[in-house]
Protein backbone atom coordinates (compact mmCIF):
# COMPACT_ATOMS: atom_id res chain seq x y z
CA UNK A 1 0.00 0.00 0.00
CA UNK A 2 1.00 3.00 -0.86
CA UNK A 3 1.35 6.19 2.37
CA UNK A 4 -1.55 7.43 2.71
CA UNK A 5 -0.59 11.04 4.06
CA UNK A 6 0.42 11.34 0.21
CA UNK A 7 -2.85 10.52 -1.23
CA UNK A 8 -4.73 13.59 -3.31
CA UNK A 9 -7.56 13.84 -0.70
CA UNK A 10 -5.32 14.05 2.35
CA UNK A 11 -3.14 16.14 1.17
CA UNK A 12 -5.87 18.90 0.19
CA UNK A 13 -7.77 17.82 3.57
CA UNK A 14 -4.33 18.68 5.32
CA UNK A 15 -3.81 22.18 3.45
CA UNK A 16 -7.31 23.25 4.38
CA UNK A 17 -7.13 22.42 7.92
CA UNK A 18 -4.27 24.73 8.10
CA UNK A 19 -6.15 27.88 6.20
CA UNK A 20 -9.32 27.14 8.11
CA UNK A 21 -6.84 27.78 10.95
CA UNK A 22 -4.42 30.31 9.72
CA UNK A 23 -7.50 32.79 8.82
CA UNK A 24 -8.72 32.70 12.57
CA UNK A 25 -11.70 30.57 11.42
CA UNK A 26 -11.09 27.66 14.07
CA UNK A 27 -9.27 28.71 17.11
CA UNK A 28 -8.72 26.04 19.43
CA UNK A 29 -10.66 22.50 19.04
CA UNK A 30 -13.25 24.75 17.26
CA UNK A 31 -14.55 23.13 14.26
CA UNK A 32 -15.10 20.23 12.39
CA UNK A 33 -14.53 18.31 9.19
CA UNK A 34 -16.40 15.32 7.33
CA UNK A 35 -14.98 14.25 3.63
CA UNK A 36 -16.88 11.77 1.92
CA UNK A 37 -14.94 8.99 0.18
CA UNK A 38 -15.17 6.56 -2.76
CA UNK A 39 -13.27 3.48 -3.12
CA UNK A 40 -11.14 5.27 -5.92
CA UNK A 41 -10.08 7.45 -3.22
CA UNK A 42 -8.49 4.78 -1.11
CA UNK A 43 -7.84 1.96 -3.19
CA UNK A 44 -4.14 2.36 -3.31
CA UNK A 45 -3.62 3.36 -0.03
CA UNK A 46 -5.78 1.86 2.80
CA UNK A 47 -6.85 -1.86 3.16
CA UNK A 48 -10.91 -1.35 4.03
CA UNK A 49 -11.12 -5.60 4.92
CA UNK A 50 -9.20 -4.63 8.41
CA UNK A 51 -11.50 -2.72 11.00
CA UNK A 52 -9.16 -1.23 13.67
CA UNK A 53 -12.02 -0.87 16.35
CA UNK A 54 -16.02 0.14 16.00
CA UNK A 55 -16.84 3.45 17.88
CA UNK A 56 -20.85 3.53 18.46
CA UNK A 57 -23.04 7.30 17.94
CA UNK A 58 -26.25 8.37 19.05
CA UNK A 59 -28.08 8.66 15.03
CA UNK A 60 -29.13 6.57 12.71
CA UNK A 61 -27.41 6.76 9.74
CA UNK A 62 -28.81 3.53 7.94
CA UNK A 63 -28.86 6.03 4.88
CA UNK A 64 -25.09 6.11 4.69
CA UNK A 65 -24.04 2.22 5.45
CA UNK A 66 -20.93 1.82 3.55
CA UNK A 67 -19.86 5.32 3.02
CA UNK A 68 -16.54 6.35 4.17
CA UNK A 69 -15.35 9.34 5.77
CA UNK A 70 -11.99 11.45 6.43
CA UNK A 71 -13.13 12.67 9.92
CA UNK A 72 -11.56 15.37 12.64
CA UNK A 73 -10.80 13.69 15.62
CA UNK A 74 -12.64 15.65 18.61
CA UNK A 75 -10.90 17.85 21.19
CA UNK A 76 -8.01 17.83 18.26
CA UNK A 77 -6.94 21.86 17.18
CA UNK A 78 -6.41 22.43 13.39
CA UNK A 79 -3.34 23.82 14.25
CA UNK A 80 -1.70 20.42 14.57
CA UNK A 81 -3.54 18.60 11.90
CA UNK A 82 -0.38 19.21 9.77
CA UNK A 83 1.65 17.26 12.15
CA UNK A 84 0.22 14.75 13.74
CA UNK A 85 -2.62 13.73 10.99
CA UNK A 86 -2.89 9.93 12.30
CA UNK A 87 -4.08 11.24 15.76
CA UNK A 88 -5.77 14.15 15.17
CA UNK A 89 -8.02 12.39 11.68
CA UNK A 90 -9.79 9.73 10.90
CA UNK A 91 -11.13 7.24 8.13
CA UNK A 92 -14.69 5.44 9.60
CA UNK A 93 -17.04 3.53 7.43
CA UNK A 94 -20.72 3.53 8.69
CA UNK A 95 -21.19 0.52 9.74
CA UNK A 96 -24.06 -2.93 8.95
CA UNK A 97 -26.02 -0.79 11.73
CA UNK A 98 -25.99 2.38 10.92
CA UNK A 99 -25.40 3.39 14.34
CA UNK A 100 -21.19 2.27 14.01
CA UNK A 101 -18.31 3.60 12.57
CA UNK A 102 -15.63 1.21 11.57
CA UNK A 103 -12.49 2.73 11.66
CA UNK A 104 -9.99 1.67 9.11
CA UNK A 105 -7.28 4.20 9.71
CA UNK A 106 -6.30 7.27 12.27
CA UNK A 107 -7.20 8.36 15.82
CA UNK A 108 -4.06 6.64 17.04
CA UNK A 109 -3.85 6.45 20.85
CA UNK A 110 -7.57 6.07 21.21
CA UNK A 111 -9.53 9.07 20.36
CA UNK A 112 -12.87 9.63 18.09
CA UNK A 113 -14.26 11.41 15.86
CA UNK A 114 -15.84 14.95 16.47
CA UNK A 115 -18.78 15.09 19.14
CA UNK A 116 -20.58 16.61 15.61
CA UNK A 117 -20.80 13.76 13.55
CA UNK A 118 -24.30 12.73 14.07
CA UNK A 119 -24.74 16.25 12.55
CA UNK A 120 -23.00 15.82 9.82
CA UNK A 121 -24.12 12.61 8.82
CA UNK A 122 -27.27 14.32 9.20
CA UNK A 123 -26.24 16.77 6.82
CA UNK A 124 -24.53 14.76 4.14
CA UNK A 125 -27.66 13.02 3.70
CA UNK A 126 -29.80 15.80 3.20
CA UNK A 127 -26.93 17.34 0.42
CA UNK A 128 -27.22 13.79 -1.20
CA UNK A 129 -30.60 13.77 -1.24
CA UNK A 130 -30.61 16.92 -3.26
CA UNK A 131 -26.83 16.58 -5.22
CA UNK A 132 -25.48 13.23 -5.68
CA UNK A 133 -22.11 14.89 -6.60
CA UNK A 134 -21.79 16.43 -2.86
CA UNK A 135 -19.05 14.75 -0.53
CA UNK A 136 -17.95 17.84 1.57
CA UNK A 137 -19.39 19.25 5.40
CA UNK A 138 -16.98 21.91 6.73
CA UNK A 139 -18.36 23.53 10.20
CA UNK A 140 -16.04 26.68 10.70
CA UNK A 141 -16.22 29.84 13.29
CA UNK A 142 -15.83 32.68 10.37
CA UNK A 143 -15.13 36.01 12.33
CA UNK A 144 -17.62 38.35 10.68
CA UNK A 145 -20.30 36.11 9.75
CA UNK A 146 -20.88 35.41 13.77
CA UNK A 147 -20.62 39.04 14.53
CA UNK A 148 -23.07 39.70 11.99
CA UNK A 149 -25.47 36.99 13.56
CA UNK A 150 -25.40 39.10 16.34
CA UNK A 151 -26.76 42.19 15.43
CA UNK A 152 -28.87 41.44 12.21
CA UNK A 153 -31.81 40.13 11.63
CA UNK A 154 -32.48 36.18 11.38
CA UNK A 155 -34.73 36.49 8.44
CA UNK A 156 -32.89 34.23 5.76
CA UNK A 157 -34.42 36.93 3.14
CA UNK A 158 -32.97 39.30 4.55
CA UNK A 159 -29.90 38.00 5.89
CA UNK A 160 -29.25 36.81 2.51
CA UNK A 161 -30.07 40.07 0.81
CA UNK A 162 -27.35 42.20 3.12
CA UNK A 163 -24.87 39.66 1.65
CA UNK A 164 -25.87 39.42 -2.10
CA UNK A 165 -25.73 43.70 -2.12
CA UNK A 166 -22.08 44.40 -0.48
CA UNK A 167 -20.46 42.15 -3.24
CA UNK A 168 -20.56 41.32 -6.81
CA UNK A 169 -19.88 37.92 -6.21
CA UNK A 170 -21.93 36.79 -3.31
CA UNK A 171 -25.08 36.14 -5.74
CA UNK A 172 -23.01 34.48 -8.04
CA UNK A 173 -21.41 31.66 -5.66
CA UNK A 174 -24.63 31.53 -3.09
CA UNK A 175 -27.58 32.02 -5.51
CA UNK A 176 -29.91 29.73 -3.84
CA UNK A 177 -29.14 31.94 -0.52
CA UNK A 178 -28.28 31.40 2.99
CA UNK A 179 -29.57 29.06 5.53
CA UNK A 180 -29.72 30.74 9.48
CA UNK A 181 -30.32 29.00 12.71
CA UNK A 182 -31.07 30.99 16.08
CA UNK A 183 -28.90 30.51 18.73
CA UNK A 184 -29.07 26.50 19.80
CA UNK A 185 -27.36 24.56 21.81
CA UNK A 186 -24.87 22.77 19.92
CA UNK A 187 -22.99 18.85 19.78
CA UNK A 188 -26.06 17.45 20.06
CA UNK A 189 -28.97 15.84 17.56
CA UNK A 190 -31.32 18.62 17.61
CA UNK A 191 -29.46 21.27 15.89
CA UNK A 192 -28.06 18.58 13.42
CA UNK A 193 -31.84 18.09 12.70
CA UNK A 194 -32.51 21.74 11.92
CA UNK A 195 -29.35 22.78 10.33
CA UNK A 196 -29.78 19.07 7.92
CA UNK A 197 -33.62 20.40 7.13
CA UNK A 198 -32.32 23.76 6.30
CA UNK A 199 -29.44 22.13 4.07
CA UNK A 200 -31.97 20.76 1.61
CA UNK A 201 -32.67 24.14 0.36
CA UNK A 202 -29.15 25.72 0.42
CA UNK A 203 -25.73 24.67 0.66
CA UNK A 204 -24.70 27.05 3.53
CA UNK A 205 -26.36 27.43 6.99
CA UNK A 206 -25.45 30.07 9.97
CA UNK A 207 -25.28 28.95 13.30
CA UNK A 208 -26.10 32.59 15.65
CA UNK A 209 -23.29 33.31 17.63
CA UNK A 210 -21.67 30.23 16.46
CA UNK A 211 -20.25 29.74 12.95
CA UNK A 212 -21.23 28.00 9.82
CA UNK A 213 -22.17 24.80 8.32
CA UNK A 214 -20.62 24.75 4.78
CA UNK A 215 -21.17 22.26 2.23
CA UNK A 216 -19.81 21.58 -1.11
CA UNK A 217 -18.80 18.76 -4.04
CA UNK A 218 -15.11 19.56 -3.49
CA UNK A 219 -13.08 21.07 -0.12
CA UNK A 220 -12.39 23.77 -2.24
CA UNK A 221 -16.18 23.99 -3.15
CA UNK A 222 -17.27 24.37 0.37
CA UNK A 223 -14.05 26.80 1.50
CA UNK A 224 -14.70 28.92 -1.16
CA UNK A 225 -18.24 28.74 -0.36
CA UNK A 226 -17.58 29.97 3.54
CA UNK A 227 -14.84 31.92 2.08
CA UNK A 228 -17.37 34.15 -0.25
CA UNK A 229 -19.90 34.46 2.71
CA UNK A 230 -17.38 35.61 5.19
CA UNK A 231 -15.99 38.35 2.58
CA UNK A 232 -19.17 39.86 2.28
CA UNK A 233 -19.92 39.40 6.01
CA UNK A 234 -17.06 41.32 6.99
CA UNK A 235 -18.30 44.27 3.71
CA UNK A 236 -21.33 44.62 5.09
CA UNK A 237 -19.95 44.74 9.03
CA UNK A 238 -17.00 47.30 8.01
CA UNK A 239 -19.59 49.44 6.23
CA UNK A 240 -22.49 49.10 9.17
CA UNK A 241 -23.70 52.47 10.55
CA UNK A 242 -22.81 53.98 7.06
CA UNK A 243 -24.59 55.25 4.59
CA UNK A 244 -23.90 52.43 1.68
CA UNK A 245 -24.87 55.09 -1.16
CA UNK A 246 -23.06 52.17 -3.68
CA UNK A 247 -24.44 49.05 -2.47
CA UNK A 248 -25.71 46.54 -5.54
CA UNK A 249 -29.78 47.86 -6.37
CA UNK A 250 -32.35 44.72 -7.01
CA UNK A 251 -32.47 45.90 -10.37
CA UNK A 252 -28.43 45.38 -10.57
CA UNK A 253 -28.48 41.90 -8.74
CA UNK A 254 -31.41 40.70 -11.71
CA UNK A 255 -28.97 41.87 -14.23
CA UNK A 256 -25.90 40.06 -13.22
CA UNK A 257 -28.12 37.01 -12.78
CA UNK A 258 -29.43 37.36 -16.07
CA UNK A 259 -25.89 37.70 -17.26
CA UNK A 260 -24.64 34.24 -15.17
CA UNK A 261 -27.83 32.38 -16.00
CA UNK A 262 -28.46 32.27 -12.44
CA UNK A 263 -31.21 30.11 -10.49
CA UNK A 264 -31.09 32.06 -7.95
CA UNK A 265 -33.86 33.25 -5.57
CA UNK A 266 -36.59 35.42 -7.24
CA UNK A 267 -38.72 35.71 -4.19
CA UNK A 268 -35.66 37.68 -2.29
CA UNK A 269 -35.45 40.62 -4.99
CA UNK A 270 -37.96 42.85 -5.14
Amino acid sequence: MKNILEAKFMVEAIRTFSNLYRLGWDERNGGNLTYLLTDDDVRDYLDTTKVIREIPFDFDGSALIGKMFLVTGTGEYFKNIQYEPEKDLGIIRIGATGRVAELLWGFRGGNKFTSELPSHLMSHISRLSVDPLHRVVIHSHPTYTVAMSLTHALTEREFTRSLWKVQTESIVVFPEGISVLPWMVCGNNEIGAATAKKLTTTRICVWTAHGIYGTGRTLDEAFGLIETVEKAAQLFMLTEGHDRINEISDRQLKELAASFGLNYRKDYLD
